[in-house]
């Protein structure tokens, strides 16, 4: 594959599962020779994270975003305008006279993604909500971007999770990575913790967000749940960890569950249309949604079968989830698209000939 110009647009100023798939595209697209820029918000941490062969454009105004991704673009010369989440990819679509890309991290809306070229499914799933999208479409999964704080310029004081927190070996810890945001189901999650675990096991919040002061407010002084804030060595912080727990309302395909299968932990999700195509019941427990009950006793199982193997790691296939593959996915897709667009511009060209002779 020949090399491209490509400009990721992403409207985020902290970093969540969506920014981090996007930062580690564009650093790894970065990596195999491509110019790579990245269009978001001014003073976002996203800049941050990005490989110093990426070059970020920060937009200091929330305003007329569509006009002005699309003389930013047409300046820099990007063939391929990719856009992460609704809002970036409705800004990505009036970059007209480019290949525009969308990833539907959370799902497809039509007056965000109607008007791209291209759309990146990531679960099956996705691709039956398309019905009155005209442009390609792709399943490409996502994979567990490196999160260590090795991978960044914002490095993470190196402590051990339990000597932070004063946990002792012997206890069980219980994690959840994700935005403090009430669709993350954080809450429920915390009322399940504490009804049915033991006694003597931790619950480990990481991520920031608006719903940090509800949560604090839930937990009610409870010694043993812990809201970590944002970290970037996550991958550390799994590996001290004896059970993931995702409790979302909602998750196309969550990211930190790829984390926790990387770190071989055991699972315990809820049954969003990620967690349902990523797991395999008979290996990890799927409970409803918003189901407290259900959520606790799933993980009062989960710790008792964690003891009885001794700490057993789990181990999942994880082939589908290559990063390598996905990104050379990614860049075909790119490649099709423009393809695809040079041979109607042929067309059209040949329409106007045949037009002319008329």
């Amino acid at each position: 594959m020949r090399a491209l110009s490509i400009a990721h647009v992403v409207f985020s100023s902290r970093i969540a599962g969506g920014e981090h798939h996007c930062i580690d595209l564009a650093n790894a697209q970065a990596a195999l020779g491509h110019t790579v820029h990245v269009i978001g918000p001014a003073g976002s941490a996203i800049e941050h994270a990005l490989d110093d062969r990426v070059r970020y454009h920060g937009l200091r105004l929330p305003l007329l975003r569509g006009l002005r991704v699309r003389r930013l673009t047409a300046k820099l010369g990007a063939e391929i305008v990719h856009g992460h989440l609704g809002p970036a990819c409705k800004a990505a679509a009036a970059a007209t006279g480019r290949a525009r890309v969308g990833t539907l991290h959370v799902g497809y809306k039509a007056h965000h993604h109607a008007r791209m070229d291209a759309l990146v499914c990531v679960n099956s799933a996705q691709v039956g909500h398309l019905k009155d999208f005209h442009g390609m479409h792709r399943v490409i999964y996502n994979w567990a971007p490196e999160r260590s704080s090795a991978c960044c310029a914002a490095k993470a004081t190196a402590r051990t999770l339990r000597g932070e927190l004063g946990i002792p070996a012997s206890a069980l810890v219980i994690g959840c990575v994700g935005r403090l945001h009430a669709a993350k189901g954080m809450h429920t999650l915390i009322e399940a913790f504490q009804r049915h675990a033991p006694a003597q096991a931790h619950l480990v919040l990481i991520g920031e967000g608006p719903q940090r002061a509800e949560l604090e407010a839930l937990r009610k002084g409870d010694p043993r749940v812990h809201l970590l804030g944002f970290r970037w060595n996550v991958d550390e912080l799994l590996g001290e960890m004896d059970l993931y727990v995702s409790s979302s309302r909602e998750e196309q395909f969550p990211l930190a569950i790829l984390e926790a299968m990387r770190a071989r932990l055991p699972i315990v999700a809820t049954a969003t249309l990620g967690a349902r195509e990523m797991l395999d019941p008979a290996r990890s427990a799927i409970v409803p949604v918003d189901d407290a009950a259900a959520m606790g006793r799933a993980i009062a199982l989960a710790l008792e079968a964690r003891v009885r193997d001794n700490r057993r790691p789990v181990e999942y296939d994880m082939d589908r989830y290559d990063r390598a593959g996905a990104v050379r996915a990614t860049l075909g897709l790119y490649h099709d698209v423009l393809a695809r667009q040079g041979v109607e511009m042929h067309d059209l060209a040949g329409l106007s000939v045949e037009d002319a002779r008329g």
